[in-house]
């Protein structure tokens, strides 16, 4: 007789899996907590102890780690050796494993203290689970419930699971062991209060929640991953809730507009293309920040993407619907305004999860061959230091913090152009500054934005007094940027002959 262990916390479809193996010959192996729910199900159940002869010991923390488990599972069964020794010491091979483990996020998300979730770090279960996956070529490893269907379905069509399906179920134990010991390192670096930056070896817990159409580009393939145990501000899990499958650059642009929408704290709407905001206005109500924010490229906004920093209202839904946009972004939307994007079939509607909480985690990207790993870039500024002769207006000072909360999320080499907490022109992405200054002018020009009596903003420092001069000629009156150049006396110095204001901040903000 064929023999199948199964210890799971999960009792998904557990009892109908176990019913079928039973009919297929197959007895039953169980520790108590699985034992007893199959029991009371009417399957014929062994258990764990009977197996071993030694009782579940230290409040069930040591059940399952005895040579006749354990040797059942890694016998090779084609080795003499191996079959001799499982004789001599009385072990029958096991030849499914059906194992999920403890559940440790469940009990990390509910709030548990420290002793509980230490008591929730399952050790004898991913032992099992590896040892089965290791010895894929005679055993079947299952950890995802979704799995028993096509495991009864091979052994009533074909005697046995095919070696191919036991090579999936194998990986997909080894992966699920690694997520798992991934978010219990993750939760203890916290919970021990070390908060270690960055570890020697670092692992990031990421659990699959859809494919998506395709990557950058449609010859691309691509899907999206959560971090289940982060519980801030979220992007990727947040509510679809109406609209086209959201696009791997759709949630780009969605986490730029959203990145930036949060610097406010007034009411706030930010327009973003190809991951960089083309119009940003800061009022008293959203109806009229969409309003500014839309003048600054209403050519640049076709296509894009809106982010607010409040529920979307049903007047400003309605100003929305008449320019095709990609997506609207905000932390919630009334009824009405939900009401009114419906005409809009094809318009992504995304609901931010946790709109209100930090920003949490490290800021990842892929090398070839590895992964550069900084801190989030959440400062503004280090020090407001104005260096020139003339100081800025409390007006102008407002509008300079403006513009740098939205340099700061701008492609490098970046300026913004800003009066009246709206942006008038944005220099995004050129190689030289000057360049992106003259490109946020001609934008402002286009579009009739005023430009006399505006102020500037850098995310880098000015190497040249060039930028300067462009800057008076249009009637800039006020610039920001961080300092540090071997050119600063001379920067400082065009300031002053033109009558600008200058403020050092002393923290760069490059965003590549």
């Amino acid at each position: 007789m064929k023999r199948a262990l199964i210890s799971v916390s999960d009792k998904t479809g557990i009892v109908e899996f176990a019913k079928e193996l039973v009919n297929l010959g197959y007895q039953i192996v169980s520790s108590s907590g699985t034992a007893k729910h199959l029991k009371e199900n009417g399957i014929e159940v062994l258990e764990v102890s009977q197996i071993t002869g030694f009782p579940e010991i230290l409040d069930g923390r040591v059940k399952t780690l005895h040579p006749k488990i354990h040797g059942g599972i890694l016998a090779i069964r084609d080795n003499p050796q191996h079959l001799k020794q499982l004789n001599e010491n009385d072990i029958t091979p096991i030849d499914i494993v059906a194992i999920n483990l403890y559940p440790f996020e469940e009990t990390v998300k509910k709030g548990a203290d420290l002793d509980e979730i230490i008591e929730n770090i399952d050790i004898g279960g991913p032992a099992m689970v590896r040892a089965a996956a290791k010895n894929y070529k005679f055993v079947t490893i299952i950890t995802d419930p979704n799995d028993y269907e096509t495991v009864i379905k091979e052994l009533k069509e074909n005697g046995d699971v095919s070696i191919d399906t036991r090579k999936l179920l194998s990986l997909k134990a080894f992966r699920h062991t690694a997520l798992y010991d991934s978010i219990i390192a993750t939760v203890l670096n916290e919970k021990f209060g070390i908060n270690e930056d960055f570890p020697k070896e670092l692992t990031i817990p990421m659990r699959k929640k859809t494919n998506l159409r395709y990557g950058e580009n449609p010859h691309q393939k691509a899907s999206l991953y959560v971090n289940p145990i982060e519980e801030g501000l979220s992007v990727a899990d947040s509510e679809i809730l109406q609209g086209k499958e959201m696009s791997y650059n759709n949630y780009l642009d969605v986490e730029a507009s959203l990145l930036l929408v949060k610097e406010f704290e007034n009411p706030a709407c930010v327009i973003v293309k190809h991951n960089n905001p083309c119009g940003v206005a800061e009022r008293d109500n959203l109806y009229e920040a969409y309003q500014l924010a839309l003048q600054t490229d209403p050519k640049s906004a076709f296509g894009g993407i809106v982010a607010f920093n409040r529920q979307l209202d049903g007047k400003t839904a309605k100003a929305l619907t008449e320019l095709f946009l990609e997506v609207v972004v905000a932390p919630s939307f009334s009824e009405e305004a939900l009401d009114i994007l419906k005409t809009k079939k094809n318009l992504r509607v995304v609901k931010i999860k946790n709109f209100d909480k930090e920003i949490v985690g490290k800021d990842l990207k892929r090398l070839t061959g590895g992964y550069l790993v900084q801190d989030r870039d959440k400062g503004l500024y280090e020090t407001l230091e104005v260096v020139t002769e003339r100081k800025p207006t409390e007006k102008e000072l407002e509008d300079l913090i403006f513009a740098l909360k939205v340099v700061k999320h701008v492609k490098s080499n970046a300026v913004v152009i800003a009066k009246d907490r709206r942006s008038v022109g944005i220099g995004v992405g050129q190689t030289s500054r000057v360049d992106s200054l003259e490109t946020a002018v001609k934008k402002a020009q286009e579009f009739s934005l005023p430009l006399e009596g505006s102020v500037l903003a850098s995310e880098a420092f000015f190497p040249f007094r060039d930028s300067i001069d462009f800057a008076a000629k249009y009637g800039i009156k006020a610039v920001i940027q961080p300092g540090g150049s071997i050119r600063d006396g001379e920067v400082i110095q065009a300031c002053n002959e033109h009558g600008i204001a200058m403020i050092f901040t002393k923290m760069r903000h490059f965003k590549h």
